[in-house]
């Protein structure tokens, strides 16, 4: 099985459960994983070590109580600091938010504490989730990549992908804008993946309304599906959020796949993958046709719609920060206050006729998937680059954003889409492929995923990271 750090979440449940360890054993164990590797990663901005001692200690006086456990009963989770956590700071990676003090969970956050998983703390984000490179900010400073700390996580669910990818948690609680839980899932080696817009509510509002999704991100395609599962389903507080029953995803992940049909698409149209990245993508592809899936080639699947998600995402992150702007921009990345500025230099006339071309683009893609089920793409053009840095050496006319190519345009449609790691390069840095699916069609994408994970399985590859003095207690298989 390896160190218990790599356990899946339903190992470390079920071993709960059946008394072969305690929740507060577990928790003690992540607690000196967590502060042993920091140094290394700085991951978590707000670490929660009293609160999560304490609801390991509530969960297995539940068990001894002879209650009945919840589908998460004992196991740690981190959550991103975009996403309230009750009586805990939420920053926003931000020294303008820093003593941001949130007074009641986010539903998310509701609902994996009431399927009894352990909050361990709140993780690193660039500045209000502004920047999809480097995973730094002004008030927590620079994450580092668990595979290779001279390298960038990506952003922004910085912390949350190099810990969960360190074995700090087998999974956590991120958000994605324009990527935000796809580009670091790709550079750290996990998967991440968001749902179908609205299906798991969000609240309080985010600054991008229409583009924002909190979305689960693990070491296992089946422990995403469980703790997509659970956060899943209509939040009256989020009028967006969807009123139809939860799709069944641990099932999807046992459905088969073969007939499916599958488009292949190295660049979109407009994108620029290095080679390796496309080597490494390409030979990914092969497992779907040995399933028995049939795919096709398709170059051109869309024109670049970045004009149309830096309108959406942009013009709202800097409203929100409009104060912020204009009063204190010296505690602001300068990287963000440069491009909201010219976002918030737009008209109204000019701003609108981006929403209705957005709307143009979202049906041009519903038309595509009327002839595939899912779309397979590079996650990032690029494998990992320098901690810090905004945008890769390799794309140097690109924004803090554009780069990425491949993720921003499945917000502005809200399809579900996913990172699942594919190989690594010859330097040992992991490489995402992006599986997106047609709308409502979670399981569909969970399907490929999980038979894509079985024929080309990564989680026995781990990061050298062991810290000094982990036990290492191994569930039962």
């Amino acid at each position: 099985m390896g160190y218990s750090a790599y356990a899946t979440a339903q190992q470390i449940r079920d071993s709960i459960v059946r008394k072969e360890v305690s929740a507060t054993e577990v928790m003690t164990e992540t607690l000196s994983r967590m502060e042993a590797l920091e140094p290394a990663l700085n991951a978590f901005v707000t670490p929660m070590p009293e609160q999560a001692m304490e609801a390991a200690r509530t969960a297995d006086r539940t068990l001894a109580g002879g209650a009945e456990p919840g589908p998460l009963h004992g196991v740690p989770i981190s959550v991103k600091d975009l996403i309230n956590v009750r009586g805990v700071r939420t920053t926003f990676g931000s020294r303008t938010m820093q003593d941001n003090v949130a007074q009641d969970d986010a539903p998310s956050v509701e609902r994996v504490r009431a399927a009894g998983a352990c909050v361990i703390g709140k993780t690193t984000t660039t500045e209000f989730g502004c920047k999809a490179g480097g995973g730094d900010s002004p008030l927590s400073g620079v994450t580092r990549n668990a595979w290779d700390t001279s390298k960038t996580t990506g952003g922004s669910s910085a912390g949350a992908a190099t810990s969960v990818a360190a074995g700090v948690t087998p999974f956590a609680l991120g958000t994605d804008g324009g990527g935000s839980i796809r580009i670091p899932a790709s550079f750290c080696g996990v998967f991440g993946m968001k749902a179908q817009f609205g299906r798991v509510p969000v609240f309080p509002t985010s600054a991008t309304p229409t583009l924002g999704h909190v979305a689960p991100m693990a070491r296992s395609v089946r422990d995403a599906a469980l703790l997509l599962g659970v956060i899943s389903g209509f939040d009256a507080r989020d009028p967006a959020s969807i009123s139809g029953p939860v799709p069944g995803y641990l099932a999807a992940c046992d459905a088969p796949v073969e007939g499916m049909r599958v488009a292949w698409s190295p660049t979109l149209g407009y994108a620029r993958p290095v080679s390796e990245v496309l080597e490494i993508t390409e030979g990914a592809v092969r497992a779907f046709e040995e399933a028995g899936c049939s795919v096709e080639l398709v170059e051109e699947v869309m024109e670049d719609p970045e004009d149309l998600w830096n309108a959406e995402f942009y013009a709202g992150a800097g409203t929100r920060l409009k104060d912020a702007l204009r009063n204190s921009p010296e505690l602001l990345d300068p990287a963000v206050v440069e491009i909201l500025e010219n976002a918030l230099e737009g008209k109204v006339e000019e701003y609108y006729s981006k929403v209705f071309a957005r709307y143009e683009f979202r049906e041009k893609v519903r038309r595509f998937f009327e002839s595939y089920d899912l779309l397979l793409t590079p996650t990032l053009p690029v494998p990992p680059f320098g901690a810090g840095v905004d945008v890769p050496p390799e794309l140097p006319e690109r924004s803090i954003v554009s780069w990425v190519y491949y993720t921003y345009p499945f917000n502005l449609t809200g399809n579900p889409a996913a990172s699942i790691p594919c190989g690594f390069t010859g330097d040992g840095l992991p490489v995402g492929l992006q599986m997106v699916a047609a709308t409502n069609s979670e399981t569909d994408l969970l399907r490929a995923a999980a038979a894509f994970e079985k024929a080309r399985p990564w989680a026995q590859i781990t990061p050298d990271l062991e810290p000094e003095g982990s036990s290492a207690w191994r569930p039962n298989r």
